[in-house]
């Protein structure tokens, strides 16, 4: 395994260039109905897509980039590379729609099918988590003093779930439900994720679809800070395995030493 964790404060400057051209068009008076060529949403997207694409072109110009932008590559392709950036510009389009900051710049390096390496940016927010492998995870605002983050041990009073503002359905309320008394911190984008990092939630369960460039940057965060990003069989999620990129459904959990698979809902 290659070391790259000397390129994780490079590519942290990168998501904060890439936030801040999709903050030009967020502190706009801006409207939109939906993601079509020519909406402020798109405009946001590409412009980060290509401060991006241009920041990692540069810092490692021989390790190719899976974009949410430019997700056609064909999987006979993409099954030939060792490492790539995997690159969301703008995860949280409905929290930049609702304009209530909760959107995130992702960007992760996977190597064989594993993510080694990530960086969640939040533009409005000013936040910033990273991680690389072996070397823990930390958080940073406004610009500040790196703050080492770790996921906390599962609590003796009730356990704080992460949930998403903008998607729930029946097995979260079967989760729940089985889970008993519950604090539920609604969170949108990869920063539930980063929650579950920082030992401020104890679990974020996801049911549905999401991509891999949704998750692959917060698995690095929350490994490296001692948690675990798993399937629903409880094994670690893995990337570029399969000709789609959308993923299994998944948990995001702090300590595994809870039964987690004993609240999910039973299968038909």
């Amino acid at each position: 395994m290659t070391d790259y964790g000397h390129l994780l404060d490079d590519v942290a400057d990168i998501s904060v260039r890439a936030g801040k051209e999709i903050l030009k068009i967020y502190e706009t008076d801006f409207s939109v109905e939906h993601k079509d060529d020519d909406s402020p949403l798109t405009a946001a997207d590409m412009a980060a897509h290509h401060a991006i694409i241009e920041g990692l072109g540069k810092l490692t110009p021989d390790i190719p980039v899976v974009s949410e932008e430019s997700a056609s590559i064909p999987y006979a392709t993409r099954q030939a590379w060792q490492t790539y950036w995997l690159v969301d510009p703008l995860d949280g389009t409905r929290e930049f729609v609702k304009r209530n900051g909760e959107f995130t710049v992702n960007i992760a390096l996977i190597e064989g099918d594993r993510s080694v390496m990530g960086v969640v940016y939040a533009p409005v927010l000013d936040v910033t988590y990273a991680a690389s492998e072996g070397q823990g995870a930390w958080k940073r605002r406004d610009g500040g003093e790196k703050m080492p983050i770790h996921v906390r041990g599962f609590p003796a009073d009730k356990p704080t779930v992460a949930g998403s503002r903008s998607h729930r359905g029946d097995s979260l309320n079967v989760f729940l439900y089985k889970l008993g008394e519950h604090e539920l911190l609604a969170m949108g984008s990869s920063l539930k994720m980063c929650l579950v990092a920082e030992g401020a939630a104890d679990v974020y369960p996801r049911f549905g679809l999401t991509s891999e460039w949704d998750t692959a940057a917060a698995q690095a965060i929350v490994e490296a800070a001692g948690g675990h990003l798993v399937t629903l069989d409880m094994n670690p999620m893995r990337y570029n395995t399969k000709d789609s990129l959308l993923n299994p459904e998944f948990m995001a959990v702090g300590d595994m030493g809870f039964d987690w698979a004993a609240l999910l809902p039973e299968k038909d």
